[in-house]
């Protein structure tokens, strides 16, 4: 569902499951439901969201778009969890949504390593909901610049309480 982003800026909107984004000129973003997680019986919504197209056969965390990240590019997803994760030690309770430093990035956190891109996974319960929070960056060498833009987009994100 795409609605006007706040303010009525002209801005899309992407809402769905009480997720929702604003989707910046250059980005394409969709919201979907995932896999189901080893700890959850439940399908639970992840929204991707990259400077690249998104194909429709991808990943929870981003197989079949991370490999068409160009050095410029930048690909992030938020991946709900289920209830039993909610609180626990890797999801630890936040009051405000997170951002990304550059200094989280790494060639080393990927889900799968490729060739001079770096990534990042934040873990967090918000508004009573678990989440991960995983950005791949083109390229580690410009990942001041890359995680500025990710921010960017993740600070238009909203999560309605469950």
């Amino acid at each position: 569902m795409t609605i006007d982003g706040p303010g009525g800026l002209g801005v899309p909107r992407l809402a769905m499951d009480g997720i929702a984004v604003d989707v910046p000129a250059g980005w394409e973003c969709r919201i979907r439901r995932g896999g189901k997680h080893e700890d959850s019986a439940t399908i639970m919504p992840v929204l991707h969201a990259a400077t690249v197209p998104l194909p429709s056969d991808r990943a929870d965390y981003g197989g079949g778009v991370v490999e068409k990240l160009s050095d410029g590019d930048v690909f992030v997803a938020l991946i709900e969890f289920g209830e039993e994760a909610v609180g626990s030690a890797l999801y630890p309770e936040v009051d405000q949504f997170p951002s990304v430093d550059q200094s989280l990035f790494h060639p080393f956190r990927l889900q799968r390593r490729i060739s001079g891109q770096a990534g990042t996974q934040v873990f967090f319960t918000y508004r009573g909901r678990a989440f991960c929070l995983y950005v791949v960056l083109g390229s580690f060498g410009r990942r001041v610049s890359l995680a500025a833009r990710a921010n960017q987009l993740i600070r238009t994100m909203a999560v309605e309480s469950r």
